[in-house]
């Protein structure tokens, strides 16, 4: 009883750190429009009357574990439904909570997103009409097919990934001497703090080399990228790994604090001497880097976040919506507010502040208790005014 308690614990801390990295990327997106570095065709929004470096720190910092951490718990719960509910069970699963989501929202998504970001894009650019010249581009009934994945990136390659380690999973099935093996040398790697930092990081290493660049941008394009499937698959093959030994995850709360500080000092010097650095020292900071937050984090939820908390639980819950349709806002209310005589930062806070109210009360209202809430989360919870009804006697 007490084991079954502990391994229920442990997954209540991964999924909140699943929901709070999902959340982040509200933060990287209302911030990025206030830094004052050139993110290119990746993120063309930028307020032209005021920006702050400082913006861009936060924006990167959180870009840095962000996406690794998420791959990694992804991984992990990728591996639960494949040893738990079989093959089928977790290709059934993914199909439901990823593919179904991704192939509805996107082209939804698309069209809000064009009108946003040529909303606001047009403001900055003093275009008189701003909104109708957004709207023009549906002139063209083309317009409303997604060219992009946009910030649905992350599913699209998440979809891939997991196809490919259902695959790498049956195959080591047939294996299974092999399969124990891996899974005895994994355990003893893991609990060592002094022994993971080393091998893991040699072994990001080892893929910027083979890919050749010291930073991996998000590929928004429909054609697979093998630069970042590698990148992120190195990341999913742990926290799948992980779970087959996931009697040993208390381990990663030894240096937590110690391994997140060290990973924000190595940020600080990335940042501030980025343009200095040759590539060799580029990827051996990142490797390093990467690891401590990956392993420094997730030990802190799992030291912090691993009880039951019926509030961390719905913030979970709601991260999914939060995280499909903030961009929406995102991109939006920059224009918005571009005349306004204030500070970059509490634009930034503003259009981050706004975003989440606008997201979290509509997941409140429109979504937890209702059809979509079920078609994302598979379950729809019941409205208060709902259970109100049903506690109240009959006659």
């Amino acid at each position: 009883m007490k084991n079954l308690i502990q391994k229920s614990e442990r997954l209540h801390s991964l999924d909140a750190l699943r929901g709070i990295m999902m959340l982040l990327g509200l933060i990287i997106h209302s911030a990025i429009t206030y830094g004052s570095a050139d993110y290119g065709g990746a993120w063309r929004l930028k307020d032209p009357l005021t920006t702050h470096f400082t913006n861009d720190y936060i924006g990167l910092l959180i870009h840095v574990f962000r996406m690794p951490i998420f791959f990694l718990i992804a991984g992990f719960f990728g591996a639960l439904l494949f040893y738990d509910k079989g093959t089928l069970g977790m290709l059934k699963n993914r199909f439901k909570r990823i593919v179904l989501p991704f192939l509805v929202f996107l082209p939804i998504l698309n069209f809000f997103l064009i009108v946003g970001f040529k909303y606001s894009m047009g403001v900055f650019d003093n275009d008189v009409t701003p909104f109708l010249s957004a709207l023009q581009i549906f002139e063209n009934p083309l317009a409303f097919i997604p060219l992009s994945t946009f910030h649905l990136w992350f599913m699209y390659y998440l979809i891939l990934i997991s196809l490919f380690f259902v695959g790498l999973g049956l195959l080591f099935k047939t294996a299974p001497h092999v399969s124990e093996l891996i899974k005895e040398k994994f355990s003893i790697v893991i609990q060592n703090p002094f022994i993971r930092l080393s091998l893991f990081p040699l072994c990001s290493y080892g893929v910027y080399l083979f890919i050749g660049i010291a930073r991996v941008e998000t590929s928004t394009s429909y054609i697979p990228d093998l630069n970042t499937f590698l990148f992120y698959s190195s990341f999913y093959l742990v926290g799948w790994l992980l779970f087959k030994s996931k009697d040993k995850l208390d381990s990663l709360k030894k240096f937590d604090w110690l391994s997140t500080v060290l990973a924000i000092v190595l940020f600080t010097v990335q940042f501030f001497n980025y343009n200095s650095l040759g590539f060799q020292e580029l990827i051996i900071i990142n490797s390093l880097m990467g690891w401590l937050f990956c392993f420094g984090i997730t030990g802190l939820f799992i030291r912090y976040a691993s009880k039951h908390s019926a509030r961390m639980r719905y913030i979970s819950d709601a991260s999914y919506w939060v995280y499909l349709v903030h961009l929406i806002f995102s991109a939006f209310l920059p224009g918005l507010i571009v005349d306004y005589p204030i500070p970059s930062t509490l634009k930034f806070l503003i259009v981050a502040t706004v975003t989440g109210v606008v997201c979290f009360t509509s997941y409140r209202y429109l979504v937890r208790g209702t059809f979509i809430g079920k078609f994302l989360n598979g379950k729809k919870y019941a409205t208060k005014k709902s259970s109100k009804m049903k506690q109240a006697p009959l006659g």
